[in-house]
């Protein structure tokens, strides 16, 4: 179900905030019309580190031109993909919270191969303009993270412990 979520990140807002802020949202928007299911909401935001450590980040770019930007940012670099999970029931006011992290190391991009792949892919809904689980594999020289699926947006192992602590029976 589409939450219908504002995700504009609010002024000074830390990476972690907002995507922890942005699942909670969501979730809490399909829980308020259904409050007595279990709603699982989810965000992710890629950050690259910028000079003096700034934290650049990096969201859905919702066009071709940025998601060349992006990428060409993000080439010869690690980025750091957040993935943040609520797990909410309203009526029992239950609240699991979580956030995976996921680095990226891009090898160094072309303008040639990123036209090629943002044509191809067109990742214009996905953190850093960019899809693991696709040709976006292609452009990385590593990824590390403890859970795979939550590159592609839900990391399912963590979820799965919260569902068995909320009460599911999995196998």
């Amino acid at each position: 179900m589409a939450p219908g979520a504002d995700e504009t990140p609010k002024l000074g807002e830390r990476p972690a905030a907002l995507v922890t802020r942005l699942a909670r949202l969501k979730a809490a928007a399909v829980a308020t019309k259904h409050p007595a299911a279990w709603v699982i909401g989810s965000d992710q935001v890629a950050v690259l580190t910028a000079d003096q450590g700034a934290e650049l980040i990096l969201g859905k770019p919702g066009t071709e031109q940025r998601c060349m930007e992006q990428l060409q940012r993000c080439s010869g670099h690690a980025v750091v993909f957040l993935t943040a999970v609520a797990v909410i029931r309203q009526d029992e006011n239950a609240l699991f919270e979580f956030v995976d992290s996921t680095r990226v190391t891009f090898r160094v991009l072309d303008q040639t191969a990123i036209r090629r792949y943002v044509a191809r892919e067109k990742p214009l809904d996905c953190a850093g303009a960019f899809k693991s689980e696709g040709l976006g594999i292609s452009l990385c020289d590593s990824i590390d993270s403890v859970d795979p699926t939550a590159l592609i947006g839900l990391p399912l192992i963590r979820l799965s412990a919260v569902l068995r602590d909320a009460g599911f029976e999995l196998p």
